[in-house]
């Protein structure tokens, strides 16, 4: 029988070296287990060369080993020796195959056969051992690996990475470091944002994405992989690409079977779920402690921590408080009570019904990138129309939301443990209501990349803000006095889905019965006519379809599929009827507009044999704009080349309205029949110029408008992230002579945009380069100036759901 020691360590990454090194200086019996014949395999696998980062920078090391940021290679070198100089107990080739026994007394069978035993297990293995897999077809071609050791030995390859955290963007950028290796390296990221990496390594990529070395594609996933060539699923719909090798760089999961077999409970039964642990990182097996990243704790820093501080609990030392503490204690110093930082963690958690399924390590992890308020009753909050893409957590109190701009008086709860901001985090929009606080509020502020970390990593917390915004958007689709109890058998079976641009939802004969509610992107209607598809609608976020198959149990009357990447709530039809049986005015809300789409069917079938040409033409028009971006545009500028005599009136009004550039091209762009699509901003749905704007200086006015600030640093990523080519980089011009001194002698310009070699010539060589893009002329008294200018009415500014309507068909027909 083996000796027993104090502490047997599985793992000897970050977290587990560090708790063998301190097991080590207090004279602790022990013994590191690790499964290879090196140390620490998580820094091991790393790319050669990779630089190492010691985040958060504020945060205290407490480790008896060094750690700081440098080359993978020292770091590995450095620990190597304090290993050996400090009397680390390490078994090599330990891969361990199962734990028996309780506390005080565990047996751990290796995978050669040999035993170990120990009073107490310390499980430091990670994640890393288990990879996301890539699931599409294809997904088992030798082309894809998990794994980059050295970037440099490759050449002349089209290399497409998949992931959006750390290790993804880093290989990335060790691809496409050396011009001599020639490589065509892209990046995907099925996100809009990198929300999981780390600021430095997204601002490297940035810069690597702006001179050309790496192409980023945002909103994009692999659909399928072919011989020589991937194909994607980008935010438009499918597109192939060359692509020799692909990188899969997609996360992990714990091990859960391997853990769970020791008897360790999760916090839930999401397969990406953590291990339940108290503060001393117990789990639900005594005896038997979870550390480092399978704690959900992942950066080198908290784990080496970690790994001190687990020794020392083990060692008798109940008064050790994490090193993060001093950083917490300040930060809740403003909260009402003098309370400590336990107590506070316990109300976040234990209150916020987002935070709930989070481990203690994880909260501490989230409260250092997140701020805390107290407000007195009846402190604004926010208030409508503010800038803001945070979300905010109310841990005590209530506050009242101001429905009605005009009476402040009209308010509803948001009550204690919910979420509010949550519109403006998911779609960029101001604030669309003024808040207050009823009563004295305690609430967490998360800003957009915390908040947007935490619902990527957190299983529990994004399947509560799917929940709350869920019923939100059911409350305040259908009103009529429902009450959250009224809808929550709704939310309950509700079902949140990705639709990729194309994918049809309802097909027309279908015998299904669900309602879906368009929760981003849009929709288009089509019938099928004499074997051709008619375009009947459009369906922008906020609409709902499918209720006449549920109301009168028919068949699918048209199809509807998705005009642009979007994303859908389905609703059981079966629970939309008890709704609408307990609910009677949703029934009759329900029934007006079914009567609406009932009056065009009815039309269609009495007008079929009359159509052909005008419908036709209409069909292909209504999909031409679509294909030119109204399928996501709140506001788009079209021309009617029937009427539009080029005098360019638009573009110069445009310029003078702005500080002389004008923000739309008239030319550019394209054209079907008589209809033109200049280039100009569309102001989007979801914007794809606010991804990655470093200061936050995109956002959207009280009108939909979105626009630009003085905080721009001229960075260009939203012109790279606008796939429509309306935004455009320039100094600010000089300002010109008036028009009545170009009149009487000839001075400056003239009307209109000046010319790029009078901009130079009369401009400051040092004025930086400023994004600049169409605001709707936003606060200019009468409206868009293009519009205005227009001496025949050719140019027009139209929403989507107004323009794309099947009144344009009878309008044409009769």
């Amino acid at each position: 029988m083996s000796d027993l020691y104090k502490v047997a360590i599985v793992g000897s990454g970050p977290a587990g070296l560090s708790a063998a090194a301190h097991a080590a200086a207090l004279g602790m019996s022990h013994v590191l287990l690790e499964k290879t014949d090196h140390l620490s395999d998580t820094i091991y696998k790393y790319q050669k060369g990779k630089h190492v980062m010691a985040t958060p920078s504020n945060l205290v090391l407490r480790s008896d080993f060094d750690f700081d940021a440098g080359k993978r290679e020292t770091i590995l070198g450095i620990w190597d020796e304090q290993a050996a100089a400090q009397n680390v107990n390490v078994m090599m080739n330990a891969e361990v195959a199962k734990v028996e026994g309780d506390k005080g007394n565990f047996t751990i069978t290796l995978k050669n056969g040999e035993t170990v035993r120990a009073e107490t297990i310390v499980l430091s293995i990670g994640t890393q051992g288990n990879p996301n897999m890539l699931r599409c077809p294809g997904a088992d071609d030798p082309m894809i690996q998990y794994q980059l050791d050295d970037p440099g030995e490759y050449f002349d390859e089209h290399i497409t990475v998949v992931g959006s955290g750390d290790a993804g963007i880093e290989n990335a950028l060790g691809l496409a470091a050396d011009d001599a290796q020639r490589n065509v390296v892209t990046i995907l990221n099925r996100r809009d944002s990198f929300a999981r990496a780390k600021a430095a390594n997204v601002t490297l990529l940035e810069e690597a994405e702006q001179e050309g070395r790496i192409s980023v594609r945002r909103e994009t996933s692999p659909a399928e992989v072919k011989n020589g060539e991937l194909v994607l699923e980008t935010r438009d719909g499918q597109e192939t690409i060359p692509c020799n090798r692909i990188i899969a760089r997609t996360g992990s999961q714990p091990p859960r079977g391997f853990v769970e077999a020791m008897g360790i409970e999760f916090t839930s039964e999401e397969r990406g779920a953590f291990p339940k642990l108290t503060p001393a990182f117990e789990t639900t097996k005594p005896g038997i402690h979870v550390i480092g990243a399978l704690a959900g704790y992942p950066l080198i820093k908290h784990c080496m921590n970690q790994g001190y501080d687990v020794i020392e609990f083990l060692n008798g030392n109940e008064e050790l408080k994490p090193a993060d503490e001093p950083i917490l204690a300040e930060k809740f110093s403003v909260l009402p009570g003098n309370h400590d930082v336990e107590h506070w963690l316990g109300i976040f958690g234990g209150n916020v019904s987002i935070l709930e399924e989070l481990s203690t390590l994880q909260l501490r992890e989230l409260m250092l990138d997140s701020a805390v308020h107290a407000y007195e009753a009846g402190d604004v909050i926010f208030t409508r129309s503010a800038p803001g893409s945070s979300m905010f957590a109310i841990a005590e109190g209530s506050v009242a939301v101001e429905v009605n701009p005009d009476d402040p008086s009209i308010t509803v709860p948001i009550e204690q443990g919910s979420i509010f901001g949550e519109v403006g985090l998911i779609s960029g929009r101001r604030r669309g209501a003024t808040i207050r606080a009823a009563e004295p509020v305690v609430a967490i502020e998360l800003s957009r990349t915390a908040a947007l970390k935490l619902i990527a990593t957190s299983p529990g917390a994004a399947r509560a803000v799917n929940r709350i915004s869920v019923e939100r958007q059911l409350l305040q689709m259908f009103g009529s006095g429902l009450t959250k109890e009224d809808v929550a058998p709704l939310v309950e079976s509700s079902e949140v889905m990705d639709i990729r641009a194309g994918q049809v939802i309802i097909e027309e004969g279908a015998d299904d019965k669900d309602i879906f509610i368009i929760r981003r992107g849009s929709m288009i209607v089509e019938k099928a006519i004499g074997g051709r598809p008619v375009f009947l609608s459009y369906l922008p976020a906020g609409s709902y379809v499918g209720e006449m198959a549920v109301i009168d149990g028919s068949a699918r009357t048209a199809t509807v599929k998705a005009a642009i990447k979007s994303e859908v709530i389905r609703l059981p039809g079966e629970g939309f009827m008890e709704l609408m049986e307990r609910n009677p005015a949703v029934r009759e809300r329900a029934l007006s507009d079914m009567a609406g789409r009932r009056e065009i069917n009815a039309f269609i079938e009495s007008r079929k044999d009359d159509f052909d040409g005008a419908v036709d033409m209409y069909s292909e028009t209504a999909s031409f704009l679509v294909d030119q971006g109204l399928g996501e545009a709140t506001d788009v500028l079209l021309i009617d080349e029937k009427l539009c005599i080029g005098c360019d009136n638009c573009e110069s009004a445009c310029a003078d309205a702005h500080e002389g550039l004008s923000r739309l091209d008239r030319e550019a762009g394209k054209t079907y029949a008589h209809l033109h699509v200049p280039t100009s901003c569309r102001h989007c749905e979801h914007p794809h110029c606010m991804a990655d704007c470093p200061p936050n200086a995109i956002k959207r006015g009280p009108d939909g408008e979105v626009f630009i600030d003085e905080t721009c640093i001229g960075c260009g990523n939203c012109q790279r992230n606008c796939p429509y080519g309306v935004i455009r980089m320039d100094p600010k011009p000089p300002k010109k002579p008036s028009l009545l001194q170009w009149l009487l002698f000839g001075s400056g310009p003239g009307p209109g945009e000046a010319s790029a070699k009078w901009r130079k010539t009369n401009g400051d060589p040092e004025q930086p380069k400023q994004a600049i893009k169409c605001d709707m002329c936003a606060g200019i008294k009468g409206g868009p100036a293009c519009v205005r200018a227009c001496p025949t009415g050719a140019a027009i500014r139209v929403s989507p759901d107004k323009f794309l309507t099947f009144t344009k068909i009878t309008e044409d027909v009769e």
